[in-house]
């Protein structure tokens, strides 16, 4: 209440008394309603019953007979259940119903039925808050509407929703659409005005437009297309012709009398004549037989024969005499000399009729395949009656259908499937690049590679398709043409592997064996041999390659076959039990064979055993020796006369001897000993072998072993064979020698079996059918064309299988063509010409019975080329347009003057010379009348000048692509094409097209200008040139000494890629001119080893002279040497050996005193447990060699050490290297490779160590060190062939084309050469001149004989030559040229020449002739098209003549169709510049057109802006928003009611520019714009007018500003003088603090100071 309470206030504030009590009528209403709502709300009940959705359909049978059910439950009206008896138990709902039980078979019963869409609705007609848009763009949006309705397929019966529902959703009942905007009528611009329609008096003149596009959508529709004035050439002398003489339109076609009696009288005349005939002479049967059947023929020929129903008729026309005002008077009023004719004959119109359709054909198809293409059945009708006159024409007289035949006797279809031949033998020389080329031996490559292989088309039975590319099955079918074979082709080249030969790598050589029998069971022979032998390193499987010899020989003496090994010596043992003195040592032997193994003790027995050695214990006043080193590898292997084998041990003095009794110490030279060793000759024999022949029959196996065929890889092999090799005796550095020289035992065999493969004969393909003669018949030229046919090589012979047949392919000539089998239409001779009948001539004044125009008919027959008879339909179908039956003719009256027709112009000799004649002469009886020799009237010859023809050749159009010779290419073998062995490139022509021209610039064949046709050119296309690198370098060496590291080559970028060749490899990315390769290697770490020289004799520093004793240095020689299977060879650079197992050069001691203990050097130190700890210690040992003196004791023999880890104690592991990059062979390009890595044994302070250390521990090895990779093989892009060469684009003219295309039969891959772009390439075609038949432009509307009405119009048909390109007009030639055309105009064979027209009456009003139709229009809005089609108008105005006939005018006429590929036009209103208070303004199309309608006619500019009142002050204008203004440079001044009072000359601030050389002049003045400043004329620049008073006489806003600008300038500039000006105060000088020291920088070089 507050809030009504409020507005009441404010109300009756405002209101008054009379609002207040309206106000209060209304509260008492709201309360009467709210009280009403209240007692609704009371009256609602509480509880209310709910129900949820129907369940699914149930029951037994499907059908009507289901039920359904739904929950029902009562509810309080706020939402929450409650009992069932709070509701109303009367008004409770069903909770069953019956329904229909759908089933899935019922969905061939129902379907949806969808209804047509309803007429688009605008959105805003059906929503009331959407408000229609004030201007339409595109289109205003709108629903449309639709029935859909269940229903049962068979009768159309409604059905229930559901039911459909349950298979398919419902399909939508509405749906957006487009109401286009109205589009108004667009007309052009009228033409200019017509003459006048009279030439004295009153008449009009005429100007018209046409439609250009129609109205569409409700938009306005057209104006008027005529607009019309009156004019008046001048006054009439005379009286004004007031009637005309008008004829009528020709009556229908009527016959002269009752047909039956003309039949009647036929048939009088057929029996005269039988009966004339039976009178002549008696002819034989066969000639009887053949006359009658020739009349029979004629008989159908002729009219009113089979097809032809002709009846020559008459009709008549009417004349009238007409007034100006259109009323018809009487004829008498037209005088005139002659009135026109009103009869002529005619034919009788006849629509065409045709007969019952035939049955159909049989299918064509005659077999059935389900998935195959349709086949085609038809039927004909045939002709029973041509169209003569206007009849109808014939419809369609066949009809074909696709068809498939059906039932149980018909057989499956043929069903063509792809074979393929044998893959070739696998290439890998088409892989390489040039470079590789260049390299010269490609014998023995190996790797990747490419095989090839023929795909052809075979016809296969549709039930059993074979295995299409198993070859075992041996069913060679016969190719067919391959378009017969559907779906892609199996690929003809695939990548292939050879495998490449793996090289034998063998170890060093073992050191030389003892001397032994050649045979220990046969020890007959004393010639004995030492041994020494190598192993295979890489495991081979399954090579056949040739490996070096293993084993090598020398002859020795005294052989044997066991001997005794010392193993090792005892301790010295004194003789005589003494602890000390000369002694010997007994050694321990093991009984071993020749091969160094232990056997048995007994096989010794004839063999020396070694004696115990002398020895001695020093004693303790002796000299002590350390023992004897080893004895060192032998110098040589062999000894002859410039060598001989040395092996030298060494010992060196511990201790010197006592002066009294001791055991002196030898000289030095007695400290070394050498020895004689190796000391046989060296003479090393060794086997040798050839590699193993060709595997041979064996006729030594029984052949009952040959039956066993085994598998081998994809060979069979049928039987066991053999195979032999040469093995002989070589003496290394000699040659061969005779084969007892080398060891029996060891000889290699020369024979072994071997599977024989099976024999493969070669199977080729029976001969395809022959290839087509290029045609069965022509139509001239005889020359004899070949035919072709060829088989394939699908296996091809192996293993001394049969041959392959040298032939493949044969030719034959084909048979001579028969000519063409075509058809023709044979004319007959005209019959007699036919007159109008007397009785209607006879009225006719100058008429004569027995002459006057007539028609002649005659009949037309189908033939065969060959002159036989055919059926009318086939020339209907086949042959050019049925020749004229029908034409006018003249019978000659006797003054009548009758001419044959002119023969052709006499030929001319020469061009430009001489003059060619034609004639013709007088017929009949004409020759001797005087009128007809008349020459003048009749002329008899014509003469005309010999043409005078000059001819000039041009070239026109592009140069053509770059086009090699043909037959210019090598073929690889079958067939196979690589684009590096085609001659894709080098030097090739190219074309450009002549074109000939008359001296009338017209185009003629290029024969006159003695041309071939083209010019022709030399052209380069360019080679491919592959990217070049360098060869490999050598390897690097290894990057480690000891253990696994790198080795690295690499290739150089020698020349890069252009044209198209092959790219290079992935370059390195810092200078990208490098390809590496980088393998994994490993350095033997016993390859460099420490070799030291015995302990020099001591140099005792602290000299005791008399014991020789006391502190001492020794030296010795450390060097590096390489260790060899024989032992260290030769020095080397040190740093080769590991530095930290370099043994002691030097080291101090103390030299043993006499009566000293001497021991012997520290043996090693024993190896530390693992793993290594702080607990565990090591020991080393040695022993004493002379025991000390009384009181004398030996140090300690035993040191121990702790084991220190990364010291003295290491941890070892194996590391594995990373791959090394793919491998190939040396004679490989790509394909199948192997990468390795290595092991390393590395020790836990991460130095590599020898292998030994690790294989010692026992550690895993669990990694594979090889594994197989590939390098993808570079497969250069391969094209097909060109195809031949394509028809020309065009039949005649400049532009036409040959091309020729070529397709990617094989991608590249990897670093192949790439596709070239060009894909096909084009010439052109021989200019052709084009010929074409054109309408000349209708004659004038001529009505014969009389001054208006129906008449004809004629028009000629002519030759014409074009050049086919459409900017050059056509040219009229000889009707000769364009003799070889079939006679039609633009497509249409029906050539009309003349047709009636109407000839206005004077003063008559008429509408003009249809307009061409306009340009195709599309509905659209900026270049969008809305969908709405495309449409084209064309239209009819009216003329009118006399201003008083102006009522009774027909009106304008307008047809509008729909079209095709209509353009988008947008309109826009264009405006002229003001000329005064006007201007024009127009509608533009955006062709450029100017039009009437189409653009908006709410956007269009003012076109006038007069003033109201008028502006009529001095000075004064009217602006553009309609209010009267001033000139410039006059101000306004107004009256109080806003209106211009005067216009007041301002004055003005003159401001000079550019070429004023007043500048620095400023004066204000008054000044006259309309009189010229005073200055030079022409001067440069313009004055500017500063206008400070407005139009009401005020100061203009802009002067304010600029004087607060000046006025703040003024201040600045005198704050900035008084300044300037002041004088300045003396400066304070500041005292600086003493204490104070300057900071000096000091620059150290540091980039941030």
């Amino acid at each position: 209440m507050g809030l009504a309470s409020r507005a009441a206030g404010t109300l009756g504030v405002s209101g008054g008394a009379p609002l207040l009590s309206l106000w209060r009528l209304a509260l008492l209403f709201l309360s009467i309603w709210e009280l009403d709502a209240q007692t609704a709300v009371e009256n609602k009940p509480l509880y209310i019953w709910q129900t949820g959705p129907w369940g699914r359909c149930m029951g037994s049978e499907c059908g009507p007979g289901g039920s359904q059910s739904r929950a029902v439950w009562c509810a309080h009206s706020e939402g929450w259940t409650t009992l069932h008896t709070n509701c109303d138990q009367t008004e409770r709902p069903d909770n069953q119903q019956s329904c229909f039980r759908v089933c899935d078979w019922h969905k061939d019963l129902y379907d949806w039925q969808l209804g047509a869409w309803n007429q688009c609705v605008p959105v805003s007609m059906r929503s009331a808050g959407v408000q229609r848009p004030a201007v339409c763009t595109r289109g205003e949006e709108g629903i449309q509407t639709r029935e859909v309705g269940c229903v049962q397929k068979a009768n159309g019966e409604p059905a229930e929703d559901a039911i459909c529902e349950y298979f398919e959703p419902k399909p939508r009942l509405e749906q957006a659409c487009l109401i286009p905007c109205p589009r108004d009528c667009v007309v052009s611009e009228f033409s200019l005005w017509t003459p006048c329609s009279k030439t004295c008096g009153m008449g009009l003149q005429n100007r018209i437009r046409s439609i250009l596009a129609p109205p569409l959508f409700g938009g306005a529709a057209c104006p008027n297309l005529t607009e019309f004035q009156t004019c008046q050439p001048g006054q009439c002398e005379g009286e004004e012709s007031l009637y005309s003489l008008r004829v009528g339109p020709w009556g229908p076609c009527s016959v002269p009398l009752p047909r039956q009696a003309r039949e009647k009288r036929e048939k009088m005349r057929e029996k005269v004549r039988d009966r004339l005939r039976e009178r002549g002479k008696s002819r034989d049967p066969e000639t009887r037989e053949l006359i009658k059947k020739k009349r029979n023929r004629n008989r159908q020929n002729r009219p009113g024969g089979k097809f032809w129903d002709l009846q020559v008729g008459y009709q008549t026309r009417e004349l009238a005499c007409v007034h100006k005002s259109g009323n018809f008077e009487a004829l008498s009023l037209c005088s005139q000399e002659t009135l026109p004719v009103t009869f002529q004959a005619c034919v009788m119109t006849k629509d065409c009729d045709v007969t019952e359709w035939s049955e159909w054909s049989a299918c064509s198809k005659e077999c059935y395949d389900p998935n195959g293409p349709k086949g085609e059945r038809t039927r004909t009708r045939k002709v029973s009656q041509f169209p003569i006159g206007e009849g109808a024409d014939c419809p369609e007289l066949e009809e074909t259908e696709p068809c498939s035949p059906q039932g149980d006797g018909v057989p499956s279809c043929i069903v063509y499937s792809w074979k393929t031949t044998e893959w070739t033998e696998c290439r890998v020389d088409v892989l390489l690049s040039q470079q590789d080329r260049r390299r010269g031996n490609q014998t023995g490559l190996c790797g990747g590679g490419i095989q090839t292989r023929e795909v052809y088309c075979v016809q296969t039975s549709a039930d059993t398709l074979p295995n299409l590319s198993s070859l075992r099955s041996k069913d060679a079918l016969r190719p067919v043409d391959s378009d017969l074979c559907l779906g892609i082709p199996p690929n003809t080249t695939q990548l292939c592997h050879i495998s490449c030969p793996v090289e034998c790598e063998v170890s060093s050589w073992g050191a030389w064996g003892p001397c032994t029998y050649e045979n220990c069971q046969d020890q007959a022979a004393k010639k004995g041999f030492k041994l020494r032998k190598r192993r295979f390193v890489n495991e081979l499987m399954g090579w056949t390659g040739n490996c070096p010899h293993l084993v090598e020989a020398i002859p020795c003496e005294d052989p044997s076959c066991y001997d005794w090994l010392v193993i090792k010596l005892e301790e010295c043992i004194p003789d005589n039990e003494k602890d000390c003195g000369p002694g010997t040592q007994i050694p321990q032997v093991q009984c071993i064979n020749s091969d160094g193994k232990y056997v048995e003790r007994q096989l010794c027995r004839d063999a020396i055993l070694p004696m115990p050695a002398i020895c001695e214990v020093p004693c303790p006043k002796d000299c002590v020796l350390s023992p004897w080193t080893p004895w060192s590898l032998c110098s040589h292997t062999c000894s002859g006369k410039n060598t001989e084998g040395k092996q030298t041990r060494a010992r060196s003095i511990l201790a010197y001897n006592a002066g009294e009794g001791g055991i002196l110490c030898p000289n030095i030279s007695a400290l070394q000993e050498v020895r004689n060793c190796n000391d046989h000759p060296c003479t090393v024999y060794h086997w040798q072998t050839s590699p193993w022949g060709q595997c041979i029959e064996d006729s030594s196996i029984p052949a009952t072993n040959t039956t066993t065929s085994r598998m081998h890889g994809d060979d069979v092999s049928c039987s066991v064979g053999m195979q032999t090799r040469k093995v002989i005796c070589i003496r290394v550095n000699v040659g061969q020698v005779p084969p007892k020289k080398c060891p029996e035992s060891l000889r290699p065999d020369t024979v072994r079996p071997c599977l024989l493969p099976c024999k493969r004969d070669c199977i080729v393909t029976p001969y395809r059918d022959w290839s087509p003669c290029p045609s069965t018949c022509q139509a001239g030229g005889n020359t004899r064309k070949k035919q072709y046919r060829k088989r394939i090589i699908i296996q091809l012979p192996a293993n001394g299988g049969q041959d392959c047949p040298d032939v493949l392919t044969q030719e034959r000539e084909c048979e001579a063509p028969s000519v063409c089998q075509g058809y023709r239409w044979k004319i007959h001779k005209w019959r007699r010409c036919q007159l109008v009948p007397w009785s209607v001539r006879q009225d006719s004044p100058g008429a004569q019975e027995t002459c006057g125009p007539g028609l002649q008919i005659r009949a037309v027959s189908c033939r065969k080329q060959d002159g036989g008879q055919a059926d009318i339909e086939a020339c209907l179908k086949f042959a050019s347009s049925m020749p004229p039956f029908i034409q006018p003719c003249q019978l000659p009256c006797q003054e009548d003057c009758q001419l044959s027709s002119w023969s052709k112009f006499s030929s001319c000799t020469a061009d430009c010379v001489g003059v060619r004649t034609r004639k013709r002469i007088l017929v009949g009886k004409s020759k001797k009348r005087d009128q007809c020799k008349n020459h003048q009237m009749y002329p008899l010859s014509e003469t005309q000048y010999c043409p005078c023809n000059k001819y000039n050749a041009q070239p026109v159009g592009n140069w053509s692509d770059c086009i090699l010779p043909e037959g210019g290419r090598m073929e690889g073998q079958l067939g196979m094409k690589v684009q590096g062995d085609i001659k894709e490139c080098g030097q090739g022509y190219r074309y450009q097209a002549m074109v000939c021209y008359d001296q009338d610039n017209r185009i003629v064949e290029t024969s006159r200008c003695n041309s071939h046709g083209y010019i022709e050119e030399a052209c380069i296309i360019p080679c491919p040139s592959d990217c070049k690198l360098s060869e490999w370098s050598n390897w690097s060496r290894c990057s480690k000494s000891c253990g696994s590291g790198v080795k690295v080559r690499s290739k150089w970028l020698r020349e890069k890629p252009y044209n198209g060749g092959r790219p290079c490899p992935k370059l390195d990315h810092v200078n990208q001119a490098q390809v590496y390769e980088v393998v994994p290697c490993l350095s033997d770490c016993g390859q460099y080893v420490w070799v030291a020289e015995p302990w020099s004799v001591w140099k005792v520093s602290n000299v005791d002279l008399k014991d020789n004793c006391g502190e001492g240095v020794q030296t010795r020689k450390v060097r590096c040497m390489l260790n060899t299977i024989d032992g260290p060879s030769e020095q080397v650079e040190d740093y080769l050996c590991d530095p930290e197992e370099m043994p002691l050069g030097a080291r101090n001691s103390r030299l043993p005193c006499p009566e000293d203990c001497v021991l012997s050097d520290w043996g090693a130190w024993s190896p530390c447990a693992l793993p290594c700890s702080g607990n565990s210690t090591r020991e080393r040992s040695a022993f004493p060699l002379r025991q000390p003196g009384e009181e004398k004791e030996c140090p300690p023999t035993e040191e121990t050490e702790p084991c220190k880890l990364n010291s003295n104690c290491f941890h070892y592991s194996y590391n594995i290297t990373d791959w090394s990059t793919c491998q190939l062979s040396e004679r490989a390009v790509c394909g199948n490779g192997i990468k390795t890595r290595m092991l390393d044994c590395v020790r836990s302070d991460g130095k590599s160590v020898d292998l030994k250390f690790c294989k010692e521990l026992g550690l895993e090895r669990k990694w594979q060190m090889n594994a197989s990779c590939t390098v993808e093989c570079p497969i250069n892009c391969q094209l097909s062939d060109w195809s031949p060469w394509s028809e020309c684009t065009r039949t005649c003219g400049l532009a036409g084309k040959l091309w020729r295309r070529r397709t990617v039969a094989q991608v590249p891959q990897g670093d192949g050469r790439p596709c070239p772009s060009q894909m096909e390439q084009w010439k052109p075609c021989l200019v052709k001149p084009c010929y074409s038949w054109r309408y000349s432009t209708w004659s004038e509307c001529k009505s014969e004989g009389a001054r208006c009405g129906e008449g004809l119009r004629f028009r000629n048909v002519s030759c014409f030559v074009s050049d086919g390109s459409g900017q050059q007009d056509s040219s009229l030639v000889d009707d000769e040229l364009c003799g070889d055309l079939e006679p039609s105009v633009d497509g249409d064979i029906h050539i009309i020449l003349l047709e009636p027209c109407t000839v206005p009456c004077p003063g008559e009003c008429y509408l003009k002739d249809w307009t061409v139709w306009s340009p195709c229009q599309l509905s659209c809005v900026s270049g969008d098209d809305l969908g709405f089609g495309s449409v084209q108008v064309r239209s009819r105005a009216v003329v009118a003549q006399d201003p008083e006939n102006l009522l009774q005018c027909p009106e304008q006429e307008l047809e509008a169709r729909p079209c095709t590929d209509g353009q988008c036009f947008e309109y826009k209103w264009r405006t002229a510049p003001w000329r005064g208070s006007s201007r024009q303004v127009w509608c533009q199309r955006s062709d450029g057109l100017n039009v009437t309608g189409g653009c908006p006619a709410t956007a269009k500019p003012m076109a006038d802006r007069s003033c109201d009142p008028p502006c009529t002050k001095p000075r004064s204008l009217c602006t553009e928003v309609g209010v009267c203004g001033c000139e410039e440079g006059y101000t306004e001044v107004m009256t109080s009611d806003g209106l211009l009072d005067q216009c007041t000359v301002i004055p003005v601030l003159e401001i000079p520019t550019a070429g004023d050389n007043k500048a620095d002049v400023k004066t204000i003045r008054a000044f006259n714009p309309t009189q010229p400043a005073a200055g030079t004329p022409n001067r440069v620049g313009r004055t500017w007018f500063l206008q400070p008073f407005g139009p009401d006489g005020k100061l203009k806003t802009w002067v304010y500003g600029v004087a607060a600008g000046a006025f703040v300038l003024l201040v600045f500039i005198i704050s900035m003088t008084y300044l300037a000006c002041k004088k300045p105060k003396k400066p304070q000088r500041r005292q600086m603090n003493n204490r104070l020291k300057p900071l000096t920088l000091a620059y150290d070089g540091d980039a941030d100071m």
